[in-house]
């Protein structure tokens, strides 16, 4: 029965005006119970939402765009992103389809016929200037190299010329019944190529989708040439002389002409068309999408074109095509084709271009493809864009690792073997990244295949693929064993990771665990060094004496300071099947029998499976941990949990759930009828090791079994009623769902009952009913005893209680600082030890050592658990509750952590409402989110000199047979082609201008950030006043003309008179 405090209930009455936060305090903390408090050092005002930067591949990519100068990557999605590729990251940031990239700023294009200009000057490139069309539909968009006037083609077929830096629309406009044909009955179709030759800016090339093409003369206003055919045009490229030009069509052929001969082309080519006899025509094939033309000065020039298959080719992958002189090499793809590039060693459209990568987009990857050495190998992309190449099942993050850590695991990751790319480093170079002030480095572990993430940059450090170690069924009418799995039998569920020792522990879904560590050596292994078999049942049963009819000892009391230990168990496998034909002690997986070479990285260490009992498959692991300290894993699923000892390759714990709270289980359990045809021993877990020669480590006092901790299982048969939580034994689908699973494992060094004065280690276990019970652990001695003697496992009868599962455990010191779980530092096990090391080694003192009863620890430590409805502070080893927070009601928690900042502790959850909250651990604030520092983010813009232009030479000078440049300004200005009509397009201000420079680098590019703001705007009001005093001029003018009228009028009737 609960005790009340009458003076705290009296103390509540008077005080009704009392404050309900203030109530919450007082029951929490009441007077005779008051704790040291931890001091608080987080506000409100610490935290902040700030989006820095989004990796992995875009969805649903839709175009390209390539800044030759700056080598930035652009690309355009359907749902209104951009992702700008740099070296070495990839950022993104709002946008849409892209069409042009000019020296620090970026032009896309939107479905809904608006353009947006961004600057990429600043760490968070922001949108400066915004044009809508009203009247027509926007259709093809091209900005010529170091031009500032951006040319804009319509559905209705007609160009509109767009002024970069006001965004602005220009007079200039070239109308489609201008451009065509006077005799000419049809509309020609929307414009899908727009070009100007690359020996005179002067010609713009137009080219409409009903397969005209007119090259127009910018400056007489007129259509020189027009050339016709007869099927539909997708795209056109230049050759760099500018004599030639190629066009692709809708029936997959190319066609090639040159400027001076309209009348027909020079060459028609159907590159996957079967050639007829008798000189047919070849039998159409799919549109030739895009085609582009690039010349070299040493060999044959390169067409590189997507689409164009035959029709016969059914189920063909998507294909690239590359025609260099007389070879054809067809690459496939493994998705569709969105848009690709050339990348050329000089921008200048007037010269050789010396194309050496392409850059296709593909609809889910990004692909760079070597044109320079043979085979035309692809270049091993840098960025997370195949992050989701495998279904990601689980993802860990790890902050402030060890400063060797990376450089460890980037070393061992270069050397794994990667054929089939090029040798050259990837070329899209532009761009830094700012590493930013921490001096900590992260790495982000995500499952299936494993690889490794550095944090920052996101690069991927090494990959490790778990299945290597499993036989693959080879035979497709051959059944496996893992029925308990729909998906892939090797998919990683939960990973748990020490950085400092660099022991890597996963659990699949097949119900196996893995044990990796890391070496830097090659070894090969005749057969995985040791696997452990593991049977985890779920059923209640009569509790039986283990042997025969001697009865139990009595129950040791809760509480008790030297309650008896758990010894570790091995029992020799059985055979596969029961007696009644049912699969029994079978794996969900096979291991490999055969030499197993394990590269320099992580290298297996042990595995675990759970085994099929009586026909019943095992269930999937709920939780899992390792500590390098005390060379244990444990893990658990809705059955119960077991520990492993990998370090001499033996179970030390086996037990239901019901079994860990012994005589203090809450919960009213119902007793089934023993199925001991299934289970040979009732009421224990069997355990089973194919590793032989194990129990030989252990005396006859140690393999005694757990009577004593059995004892403690006490199962009472009470009707069930309202109030209680039903806790049915079976093992049918139904109640699986009910049963208490481990939902969280924490080893930690702490204070495992009220009674303790000094921490020693142990294990806090979670389960799905709220529960959280110790274990506590006796280790012996370190070196060579650590080897031999066994760790004593015996549970401590400490029993916390919360709301929802227990999703996170985290123990803090009475300063309020996080403290760590113990860890071994790594080193290299597969290289023999020197003598001295060896000595040290039998010196070390162990990792854990009990007090005595003399010793007396005068500080505190705080648990701080957090479940799915609330949390909670619980000071140790008073196990009193410090602080108490409720965190939803309506919602749960998925994923909560007690994350260690700068200057504090708080409580990060993420419910499944989508809320992401944090909580302050001593006052319980609702905080908001951590703002990233701006030094974090990238620079997309660096200052590049611009390649020199190509040299005319000494007769192209004196002849003029050099390249014609253009006054577009004198062209296209407002003087020469007056303004443009308001209704064909709107101006929007972005809104990005002032924000823009508020968030741009600090140093010389924020200050000339500003200061082009400044000048922008000063130009927009210099424009307006120009405006109206036009305007007033222009009535001035009007009102002198008419008074002026007025007195010759006047003067006339004078002189009349």
């Amino acid at each position: 029965m609960r005790k009340f405090n009458i003076r705290k209930v009296l103390d509540g009455l008077t005080a009704g005006s009392s404050s309900a936060s203030q109530q919450q305090q007082q029951q929490q903390h009441p007077p005779g119970n008051r704790e040291p408090e931890i001091q608080e050092t987080l506000q409100s005002e610490h935290f902040q939402l700030c989006k820095t930067v989004r990796h992995g591949f875009p969805y649903q990519p839709s175009a390209l765009a390539f800044d030759p100068v700056q080598k930035i990557l652009a690309v355009g999605t359907q749902t209104g992103s951009c992702l700008t590729l740099c070296d070495p990251v990839d950022c993104s940031t709002p946008g849409s389809s892209v069409h042009g990239i000019l020296q620090g700023a970026l032009v896309s294009a939107l479905a809904d016929d608006t353009l947006h200009l961004w600057n990429l000057r600043q760490k968070r490139p922001a949108i400066l200037h915004s044009l809508k069309f009203c009247r027509e539909r926007v259709t093809f968009c091209h900005l010529p190299f170091q031009s500032k006037w951006l040319y804009v083609g319509t559905e209705r077929g007609n160009i509109h010329i767009v002024n970069v830096e006001s965004f602005t629309l220009s007079g200039y406009v070239i109308m489609w019944n201008k451009a065509i044909e006077l005799s000419s009955k049809s509309h020609p179709g929307p414009v899908v190529h727009i070009s100007d030759n690359p020996m005179d800016e002067g010609k713009l090339l137009i080219g409409f989708e009903s397969g005209t093409v007119v090259l127009w003369d910018l400056k007489s206003k007129k259509a020189d040439y027009r050339y016709t055919y007869d099927e539909a045009i997708h795209s056109v490229a230049w050759h760099h002389e500018g004599k030639q030009f190629i066009c692709s069509h809708s029936d997959g052929t190319l066609t090639i002409w040159n400027v001076r001969s309209p009348a027909k082309p020079v060459q028609t080519i159907t590159p996957h068309g079967k050639q007829l006899k008798d000189g047919k025509k070849p039998e159409p094939c799919k549109p030739i999408l895009k085609v582009e033309f690039k010349t070299t000065r040493s060999g044959e020039p390169f067409i590189i074109l997507s689409g164009g298959l035959s029709y016969d080719t059914v189920g063909r992958r998507p294909c690239l095509t590359v025609m260099h002189g007389k070879s054809t090499a067809v690459l496939e793809m493994d998705y569709s084709i969105v848009d690709f590039l050339t990348l050329c060693e000089t921008p200048y459209p007037n010269d050789f271009q010396e194309p050496y990568a392409v850059v296709v987009l593909l609809e889910k990857d990004l692909v760079l493809i070597d044109l320079a050495q043979n085979g035309y190998p692809i270049f091993e992309n840098p960025y997370p864009l195949s992050i989701h190449e495998s279904p990601v099942t689980c993802c860990e993050y790890f902050a402030d690792c060890p400063v060797d850590l990376i450089p460890a695991l980037y070393s061992v990751g270069a050397r794994q073997k990667r054929q089939g790319y090029s040798k050259k480093e990837w070329p899209i170079n532009g761009g830094n990244w700012g590493l930013g002030a921490q001096s900590y480095s992260e790495i982000i572990i995500t499952g299936y295949f494993i690889p490794f993430f550095f944090l920052v940059t996101l690069q991927v450090l090494y990959k490790l693929k778990t299945s290597k170690v499993f036989e693959k069924s080879r035979n497709k009418d051959e059944k496996p064993n893992t029925d308990i799995v729909d998906e892939d039998p090797y998919a990683i569920q939960i990973i748990s990771w020490c950085p400092e020792s660099r022991m890597l522990c996963i659990a699949g879904v097949s119900a196996h665990v893995i044990i990796y560590r890391f070496s830097k050596q090659e070894v090969i292994t005749e057969v995985i060094p040791v696997m452990l078999e593991v049977r985890l049942l779920y059923e209640i049963s009569d509790v039986e004496t283990p042997e025969g009819e001697q009865a139990p000892p009595l129950p040791t009391p809760v509480g008790s300071a030297n309650p008896q230990p758990i010894p570790p168990q091995s029992h020799p496998s059985t055979s596969s099947s029961s007696s009644d034909g049912l699969r029994d002690n079978v794996p969900c997986l096979k291991v490999k029998s055969s030499p197993l070479k394990q590269s320099p990285g992580y290298q297996t260490e042990l595995v675990i499976q759970l085994v099929w009992v009586s026909g019943e498959p095992p269930q999937q692991i709920t939780s899992l941990a390792v500590n390098s300290s005390y060379g244990l894993v444990v893990f658990g699923n809705c059955n119960g949990i077991a520990m492993v000892d990998y370090l001499q390759k033996a179970v030390l714990l086996n037990l239901g759930t019901i079994e860990l709270y012994g005589s203090n289980d809450p919960y009213r359990r119902e007793p089934r009828s023993p199925r001991k045809s299934r289970q040979p021993s009732g009421g224990m877990l069997i355990v089973t090791s194919c590793m032989c020669g194990v129990s030989s480590l252990y005396s006859e006092s140690v393999k005694k079994l757990r009577s004593s901790f059995l004892s403690k299982l006490f199962i009472p048969h009470i009707k069930d009623n309202s109030f209680s939580r039903s806790r049915s034994s079976s093992v049918t689908s139904i109640d699986k769902e009910s049963r208490e699973a481990i939902s969280a494992l924490h080893f930690c060094e702490t204070f495992t009952r009220k009674t303790d004065s000094a921490p020693s280690p142990c294990l806090w276990v979670g389960t799905t009913l709220g529960t959280v019970l110790v274990i506590a652990l006796n280790l012996p001695p370190g070196g060579e005893q650590r080897l031999l003697q066994p760790v004593i496992v015996s549970p401590s009868g400490t029993i916390l209680r919360l709301k929802g599962a227990i999703l996170r455990m985290a123990f803090l010191d009475s300063t309020g600082c996080l403290v760590p779980p113990a860890h071994e530092p790594w080193k290299e096990h597969n290289v023999p030890e020197e003598k001295d090391e060896k000595e040290k080694l039998k010196k070390r003192r162990p990792v854990s050592v009990s007090p005595s009863s003399s010793q007396e620890i005068s500080e505190n430590q705080y648990a701080v658990i957090c479940s799915e409805k609330q949390a909670k502070v619980i000071s140790l080893p008073s196990q009193n509750c410090a602080y108490k927070q409720n965190i939803t009601e309506t919602s749960f928690v998925l994923r909560g952590d007690i994350v260690s900042l700068s200057n504090g502790i708080c409580l990060a959850c993420f419910c499944a409402n989508g809320h992401i909250m944090t909580f302050s651990i001593s006052s319980r604030q609702n905080l908001q989110f951590a703002l990233i520092l701006k030094e974090m983010l990238g620079e997309l813009f660096t200052p590049v000199e611009t390649p020199e232009a190509p040299n005319r030479g000494f007769f192209k000078g004196l002849f003029g047979g050099g390249a014609q440049s253009l006054d577009r300004e004198e062209l296209f200005g407002e003087s020469s082609s007056g303004k443009a009509s308001r209704s064909l397009a709107q101006h929007i201000p972005g809104p990005g201008g002032i924000e823009g420079v508020k968030g741009a680098a600090s140093g010389v590019v924020g200050e000339l950030a500003r200061a082009r703001l400044a000048l922008d705007e000063r130009g927009q009001k210099l424009s307006d006043l120009e405006e109206r005093t036009a305007a007033m001029l222009s009535s001035a003018d009007s009102f002198s003309k008419h008074a002026h009228e007025v007195c010759l009028s006047n003067r006339c009737l004078s002189q009349k008179a």
